[in-house]
């Protein structure tokens, strides 16, 4: 069995109606999901003119392969109404990021894990914090509460209440 943790987001049409839809389709094509966080809400990265995002770390256990794991990850992200392009931050109904699969590295030019901006980003470290606070990054070599402690991320970040 293979552990892994996603970073779900959204920030158009009823955001947390579009995560639970998406933590249910992935519970039913991958595996179970034995640790979700709360929400958070969180301003947008990267291109900041754009509404908040919500934002859920899970963790899942799957027998598919990462690369078997992203097809998946992309079929519901389409199936939940995404549409992709070659903008990079843009408003999306639903974004689903493989964070980490196991203690694996991987280097293709489709799939990158552990995915490369985790330590950038205080919208996916906080969450990950949350369910996974003493996992330690397979490349940088400390653990997810040490990464948020050092992120230099000022972008907002707050519980949903």
């Amino acid at each position: 069995m293979n552990t892994c943790f996603l970073l779900l987001g959204g920030n158009i049409g009823d955001k947390e109606d579009s995560l639970k839809k998406a933590v249910a389709l992935l519970e039913q094509k991958l595996g179970s999901t034995p640790k979700k966080s709360s929400i958070f809400i969180t301003a947008a990265w990267g291109n900041e003119n754009q509404p908040e995002f919500y934002n859920q770390a899970i963790a899942i256990e799957t027998i598919l392969s990462a690369v078997e794991l992203l097809k998946i990850v992309l079929e519901i992200e389409e199936q939940l109404g995404r549409k992709r392009n070659n903008d990079k931050w843009q408003e999306r109904i639903i974004d689903i990021d493989i964070l980490f699969y196991n203690n694996d590295i991987i280097d293709l030019p489709e799939l990158k894990i552990p995915h490369p901006f985790i330590q950038e980003r205080k919208f996916v470290l906080a969450p990950m914090n949350e369910i996974a606070g003493n996992f330690i990054h397979p490349i940088l070599k400390k653990t997810i509460k040490k990464l948020l402690n050092e992120c230099e991320d000022v972008l907002e970040v707050r519980l949903k209440s």
